[in-house]
């Protein structure tokens, strides 16, 4: 897919189920060109959410990307069910599996675009041998589980060093950033280098989703503008 200088993926995590369907076609209506989908495991993370039938009916139920968040452990065990589910992209932790390379060539081989995730804990270096095959990194701005906590300043330097890694090494994946995102940050983060960002509470909580879609995407896309 042609990608836009700055993409803001709702999170369905912070949807109302019971309306799930009317609430995606809102945040497509307001620009939206990807949705985040966070699977949780309750054992990874202190949270369940959803598996792969839900998956392959959001795939059935909307032309939007979907990028599937894995917070789970063993991640390798399930990658290619949820690429044939219909992710197209799917992220998984750093924390999560001592095969790192073999998660992200797996998700690869499945095809779909691979992300490596790091949590606020974890440093940028712990990414050094898998920055070459990612295809997205995923900063964690909020401790994995639940949505709507308290944004983390610290992911910010984070991005500013993946950016600077990805262009010292011509390294060509996109810098993504996830919990705590709202219309104050959104131009921070795209200008320390953020091209993803997602958000749930700040679009699904908005009481106009798509206008919130739009709102962060202005923010973002100017401070981008200012950037380069």
């Amino acid at each position: 897919m042609n990608h836009a200088p700055v993409e803001i993926a709702p999170s369905i995590l912070a949807a109302d189920f019971a309306r799930l369907g009317e609430e995606i076609r809102a945040v497509e209506s307001g620009g939206a060109r990807m949705l985040h989908v966070d699977v949780m495991d309750g054992h990874f993370v202190p949270n369940i959410s959803i598996g792969v039938p839900v998956v392959a009916s959001l795939h059935k139920a909307t032309s939007l990307l979907l990028d599937v968040h894995l917070m789970i452990a063993e991640p390798e065990r399930y990658v290619e069910a949820f690429a044939e589910a219909g992710a197209g992209m799917i992220s998984v932790h750093q924390e999560a599996t001592p095969h790192l390379n073999r998660a992200l060539s797996m998700i690869r081989e499945a095809g779909a675009e691979a992300g490596a995730v790091i949590n606020p804990a974890t440093p940028v270096a712990a990414l050094s041998e898998v920055l070459s095959i990612c295809d997205h990194v995923l900063v964690m701005s909020v401790n994995p589980g639940f949505g709507g906590q308290k944004f983390i300043p610290g992911a910010c330097e984070k991005i500013r060093q993946l950016k600077e890694l990805r262009a010292r090494y011509n390294h060509a994946y996109r810098i993504e950033v996830d919990g705590g995102v709202d219309s104050g940050n959104a131009a921070d983060l795209a200008r320390a280098g953020a091209d993803i960002l997602v958000a749930g509470t700040a679009v699904f909580h908005s009481g106009d989703a798509a206008a919130a879609v739009r709102r962060l995407r202005q923010s973002a896309v100017e401070a981008f503008a200012q950037k380069v």
